[in-house]
C-alpha cells in the first residue's frame, strides 16, 4: 500500500504496530541523491540528509545501524546513548514502545517482523552475504517471541530479472536451487524474496508478504546501487553512488 512518500505493509499486524519503507522522493537530497536520500555513508550533503531524516514518523527514535552485510542482530532496549552510525548489526529488535528498529537498502532485502500480539518488532537488511551468513535466523533466534508467532514482510528488493550473480552466490545457496535460472554457464539470476520466504517457512513463520516490488525496475519509487551502477558503466552521466530508503517498524 502506497501512501504519500511511504510504503505500508499489508499484512495482518497488529493495530499498535507502525511499519513502512521509504520512497525516494519528497527530500532535500540533489542528484545523485535526489532527493530523500536517509543515508551518511553514501556521500550525501550530512545537513540535508539529517533534514530528510527529521521527515520520517517518529524520526528522534530512530537507531541507525552501521550495516556491513553480516548476520549481527542488537538488542535494541540494551543500549542507551548510542551514536548514530558507530553500532555494526544489519538486525535489530525491541520490545520498548516508540524505539524504532530500522535498516536501509538500496536493492537488497528490508525485513519487518512484529508478532500477533504486538510486544516485539524487529527489522533486518539482508543481501545475499546477510542470507547465507543467517541474518535471519540469527535475528528470530534472538527475539523473546517464538518464531510461529511471527509475522513478516519483506519491503522493496531487487526482483529476480535484475539481479544477476556468478557461481559463487549460487554455491552459497546451494539447497535453494529454485532461486535461481541459468543465463549463462558462468552467471544466474537469483530471487532473494523466494529464498528469504523459504527461510522464514523453515524457522516456521508462516505469514509472510510483501515482495512486490523491484528497487532496480521502479526507479521513479526507489534507490537502486545495482541500476546506478549498470547507468555508469554503460556510458550515461550518472555516477556509481546513489541514496537509501529505510526500512522502519515500531510499537505506538
Amino acid at each position: 500500500m502506497l501512501q504519500h512518500n511511504y510504503i505500508q505493509p499489508n499484512w495482518p499486524a497488529p493495530n499498535n504496530v507502525r511499519a513502512f519503507t521509504s520512497c525516494r522522493s519528497k527530500g532535500f537530497s540533489h542528484p545523485p541523491y535526489d532527493s530523500f536520500n536517509l543515508a551518511q555513508h553514501v556521500g550525501d550533503d550530512k545537513y540535508l540528509v539529517n533534514k530528510n531524516r527529521q521527515l520520517l514518523p517518529n524520526y528522534q527514535n530512530f537507531i541507525w545501524l552501521n550495516q556491513t552485510h553480516s548476520n549481527i542482530c542488537v538488542d535494541l532496549d540494551m543500549i542507551d546513548n548510542v551514536i548514530d552510525g558507530t553500532l555494526q548489526a544489519d538486525a535489530c529488535f525491541s520490545t520498548r514502545k516508540s524505539q524504532v528498529c530500522a535498516v536501509m537498502t538500496a536493492d537488497c532485502l528490508p525485513i519487518l517482523l512484529c508478532d500477533n500480539q504486538g510486544t516485539c518488532v524487529a527489522a533486518v537488511h539482508a543481501g545475499w552475504r546477510g542470507l547465507a551468513n543467517g541474518v535471519i535466523e540469527n535475528t528470530v533466534s534472538k527475539m523473546p517471541i517464538h518464531a510461529n508467532n511471527l509475522i513478516a514482510w519483506i519491503g522493496p528488493a531487487i526482483s529476480q530479472r535484475h539481479f544477476e550473480v556468478g557461481k559463487e552466490v549460487k554455491e552459497a545457496f546451494i539447497d535453494y536451487p529454485q532461486a535461481f535460472s541459468q543465463k549463462t554457464e558462468e552467471k544466474y539470476f537469483t530471487d532473494l524474496y523466494y529464498i528469504a520466504k523459504q527461510k522464514m517457512s523453515d524457522l516456521g513463520i508462516s505469514r509472510v508478504f510483501g515482495g512486490e516490488y523491484c528497487t532496480y525496475q521502479q526507479a521513479d519509487l526507489f534507490f537502486s546501487h545495482r541500476r546506478i551502477t549498470h547507468q555508469a558503466a554503460n556510458g550515461s552521466n550518472s555516477i556509481p553512488t546513489t541514496g537509501r530508503m529505510v526500512s522502519a517498524i515500531y510499537l505506538d
